[in-house]
């Protein structure tokens, strides 16, 4: 009788060594998901997450474009947030700083890397990936691979009839206005955004977690941030194109802007992109996505996007969208076309992402501030780092420039090649 038992415990034992090899690779992405923010580890996986997930590999330009650079600006030191002043650099420290970079015009005046970050290194963009997608639309629309943004996504996605996106027009998906119910709080464990990260841990697909979301308002009626928008959006373009993300992403932005670096845009199993914030790009490519949308879509001479994509892009243009307090919204800054509106709104706009990725763009200065973080107290309760970053934005940009631009020598840079 025992001898039986052994057998048995060690045939269970067998099979739970078989069941823990198979599944080997879930398990291992599902505790590297749920420990990505750890502050011991946050640093080296955004600057590494194409070492831990799949990837589709986006090749740098073979003509790439160099920015010239004229580097020698000062930051400010300090700059104020409501009642309190702060001093810009302890912030930087504070909020674990990777990489930042002024552009002016078209021409880098300030430039560093940190914890261990470099000019080629490429950096998680998290939600700022959302404003390349939304750049992709505009491309496609002109491109006549759909009919208008006034037409419900189910015209070219018919999967989502029956599903909170049922009806849903495309311009409401880009504005964050799409009415499905969705908690974004990276703070609450069971959230839809946490349980998004989990569901593609284990392997399953990013469509398949999409058409299980609700319709909870009118679409159109009221701004409330679905990062599942950004993804039916990546499916649209995935549908109309008839190319992965990664390759249209190439050929209508990273071929002709010449950019410098390679990326890399993490997948799921049926190797589509992480629409709403899987690509990962160096900060001097970031920046010229920023000076693209300064120069209102027109690169060297081209119009890479519609100058009236842009515009709209990045003008608020219902009631719900506009920046400031207001029941219409679940935010107080301002939305446009996967473009964020500071509520102190001067013209400026911003893409943003999760512990602090930003692409800030101020058309009056001519000027485009990038900025990658590991920030790991964003986490934390009471966290008011992406207020605080954008009070940092527009202080930099408030008094620019407050040193003599034009007399800087200009640096001589060499192209990647």
């Amino acid at each position: 009788m025992l001898l039986k038992f052994t057998k048995l415990l060690a045939f269970l034992f067998l099979i739970l060594i078989l069941l823990a090899l198979y599944h080997y690779k879930k398990i291992q992405r599902l505790y590297h998901v749920n420990t990505l923010f750890d502050e011991k580890n946050i640093v080296d996986n955004f600057l590494n997450m194409e070492k831990s997930f799949p990837y589709h590999h986006i090749e740098k330009s073979k003509v790439p474009y160099a920015m010239p650079r004229k580097l020698g600006y000062t930051l400010p030191s300090s700059f104020n947030y409501q009642d309190r002043s702060l001093q810009v650099q302890d912030y930087l420290d504070y909020s674990n700083t990777t990489g930042l970079l002024l552009l002016h015009r078209d021409t880098i005046i300030y430039e560093s890397y940190h914890l261990g970050m470099q000019e080629s290194t490429t950096h998680i963009s998290w939600s700022v990936a959302k404003s390349f997608v939304s750049t992709l639309v505009g491309i496609a629309l002109e491109e006549g691979l759909f009919e208008s943004i006034q037409d419900p996504i189910t015209k070219y996605l018919p999967q989502f009839k029956g599903t909170g996106y049922d009806g849903v027009k495309i311009k409401d998906i880009l504005q964050m206005s799409s009415g499905v119910g969705f908690n974004e709080d990276y703070r609450d464990f069971n959230s839809d955004i946490n349980r998004f990260g989990r569901h593609f841990a284990l392997g399953k697909s990013f469509e398949g977690f999409a058409l299980s979301l609700k319709n909870e308002k009118p679409p159109g009626t009221y701004n409330h941030y679905v990062s599942l928008d950004t993804q039916v959006l990546g499916m649209l373009l995935r549908k109309i194109t008839g190319k992965t993300l990664a390759a249209y992403l190439k050929e209508k932005i990273w071929d002709p802007m010449g950019m410098e670096y390679d990326a890399q845009w993490v997948i799921d199993q049926d190797e589509v992109e992480m629409a709403l914030g899987g690509l990962n790009v160096s900060l001097r490519d970031y920046a010229k996505l920023g000076l693209l949308y300064l120069r209102e879509g027109q690169w060297e001479g081209q119009q890479i996007v519609p100058k009236t994509w842009v515009q709209q892009a990045v003008t608020p243009s219902e009631p719900h969208l506009m920046p400031g307090a207001t029941e219409l919204s679940n935010s107080h800054f301002g939305y446009g076309f996967q473009w964020w509106i500071p509520q102190d709104w001067q013209g400026d706009y911003f893409a943003a992402g999760i512990y602090n990725q930003y692409i800030y763009v101020n058309p009056s200065k001519d000027l485009v501030v990038v900025k990658t973080s590991a920030n790991y107290h964003f986490k934390e309760i009471g966290d008011e780092s992406k207020d605080i970053h954008v009070a940092l934005l527009q202080a930099i940009a408030k008094d620019f420039p407050d040193q003599n631009i034009d007399t800087m020598p200009t640096e001589k840079v060499e192209e990647n090649k």
